[in-house]
């Protein structure tokens, strides 16, 4: 049932910053994950830059048990400090950036996959590197949505509060009426 034909106006749009404190719990668990992952592909790519492997070499180069070349592996180092700047900003960029280049690594997951045996696999991936990509793609993904997404969100959560304006008035006025009539 479209239960947005029943309210007959647009949903209105929420400022997120003016309602998360920059202390706040989430902005923790999104600045942990984009320097964790940021932080693996740095040393991944670097390790993949020292051993001097060519640009589009495709010749079974390993890294951690992961194939690569120099084009993946100074991607890998872009895609790090990309995440490491997202750590440092925190807050919703943080989480916005994870949840935009966790679904970019699953779709390189999937269209690497694709191009496995061909002459168009110039990043040099092998099975294990897709896998690796779904893994770091889906963490990254979990890493954005905390908090963001649930069927149980608090009722002071923005994005719950953003989804449901009409309930989230009636609440703020129940909790004004408790304040000013305490039992």
């Amino acid at each position: 049932m479209a239960t947005h034909a029943l309210h007959g106006r647009s949903r209105r749009r929420i400022n997120f910053d003016e309602h998360l404190p920059v202390d706040h719990r989430l902005n923790l668990v999104y600045r942990i994950g984009a320097g964790l992952m940021g932080l693996g592909l740095i040393v991944f790519g670097i390790f993949g830059i020292i051993d001097r492997i060519g640009f589009f070499d495709t010749g079974g180069d390993q890294v951690w048990s992961m194939n690569t070349n120099g084009a993946l592996s100074w991607l890998s180092v872009a895609v790090g400090l990309l995440l490491l700047v997202g750590m440092v900003i925190g807050g919703n960029f943080a989480s916005t950036l994870n949840m935009a280049l966790g679904v970019l690594f699953v779709l390189s997951g999937f269209v690497n996959m694709a191009l496995l045996d061909t002459d168009y696999n110039f990043l040099a991936f092998e099975i294990q590197n897709c896998m690796l990509s779904f893994v770091i793609g889906i963490l990254l993904l979990v890493f954005g949505m905390y908090g963001r997404v649930g069927s149980a969100l608090p009722h002071d959560n923005p994005y719950w509060r953003a989804r449901h304006p009409e309930l989230a008035e009636e609440r703020d006025r129940q909790l004004e009426r408790r304040e000013d009539f305490p039992a």
